[in-house]
């Protein structure tokens, strides 16, 4: 089905345009073709005819070929992330998050997302400091986007997941909460749809370990950012061995395909950060990270101190790591 066709001035002054019962979310930015890097008016491109769809508030920015590369990824992860008790029928769930999993699977893994996500407010996002756009990759259920928005930013949810349980879909809750629409793009890291220098805020939310290439996903990442910007990786898993990293995604991959029939890796993703590879990307892309810890608790905390003694694989540990965008 086709989209609404959207004017340069829709999208400047956030004009909510209805075509069929779809509209097109209030976004205030510029859009640039996936395919072919064109700055465009609306979502029709000129010069290569790639059109974007929209569908209940989602922009479907991902290309016909990628989206079939990332078919059997996608189903994989569905599927794993519905056995692992990611969604709900309740809205209540999604309002909830981070600071509370009221289905009691993940309370762990939720708990950790909420203080990484205070730490970001209180001591990297500081209110007056100007940021006002933040592009969230990995969005997921938009539960960040969300609690931005809750706090006076801008954000605008990217992820590759468009399901009503665990993606992009699953944001009605939250819609129905909020004065403006929250602007959603089905896209890839690599090839986002919006034009140079636009965001304040870049924040790979629990995202950045799926990328395929580091340094092809922070590149284009730096290109949406503002000069002054900060990106901002939060949730990724790092080790400080590779072999370590390299241990852990076998473990993984072991454990799905016993208990789900599939490895789950039909896409390469990175999966863990180490050092060097953080070495890389300053050195590649002229960047310095500032680095942060934030407390999840004393448990998590013992946790190296505890495999070393019990002569287990060494565990992953989650920091937030923030660069500015140079001039």
């Amino acid at each position: 089905m086709e989209g609404p066709r959207i004017t340069r001035r829709d999208v400047q002054l956030g004009v909510e345009v209805a075509d069929r019962g779809n509209t097109y979310p209030r976004s205030e930015i510029g859009l640039q073709c996936p395919r072919c890097r064109t700055n465009i008016d609306g979502l029709e491109c000129p010069k290569c005819a790639f059109h974007m769809q929209v569908s209940d508030g989602i922009i479907y920015a991902l290309l016909p070929l990628r989206l079939q590369y990332f078919s059997q990824f996608i189903k994989d992860y569905e599927r794993i992330r519905a056995a692992e008790g990611r969604g709900s029928q309740s809205e209540e769930y999604y309002l909830k998050l981070p600071y509370q999993d009221m289905t009691g699977r993940n309370s762990r893994q939720w708990e950790i997302r909420a203080r990484s996500y205070d730490f970001l407010v209180r001591h990297v996002l500081k209110p007056g400091m100007g940021y006002g756009k933040i592009l969230d990759l990995g969005a997921g259920n938009c539960w960040m986007s969300f609690r931005l928005a809750l706090a006076g930013y801008q954000p605008f949810a990217v992820d590759l997941l468009v399901n009503k349980y665990d993606g992009l879909a699953a944001a009605s809750p939250y819609e129905e909460r909020l004065s403006n629409r929250l602007p959603r793009f089905q896209a890839e890291l690599t090839r986002l749809p919006f034009q140079d220098e636009q965001f304040d805020v870049v924040i790979f939310n629990a995202s950045f370990h799926y990328s395929e290439d580091y340094l092809a996903t922070l590149s284009e990442a730096l290109r949406c950012l503002k000069c002054g910007g900060r990106v901002i990786i939060s949730d990724t898993p790092w080790y400080a061995r590779e072999e370590s990293g390299r241990q852990m995604v076998a473990d993984r991959q072991a454990a799905f395909l016993q208990r789900f029939n599939t490895a789950s890796n039909s896409v390469t993703s990175l999966e863990y950060l180490t050092d060097e590879r953080l070495r890389m990307l300053e050195e590649k892309l002229s960047i310095r990270w500032s680095v942060h810890a934030p407390w999840y608790g004393f448990k998590w905390f013992m946790r190296p101190w505890l495999a070393w003694l019990r002569k287990h694989r060494e565990p992953s540990r989650f920091r937030i790591y923030v660069a500015v965008k140079n001039d």
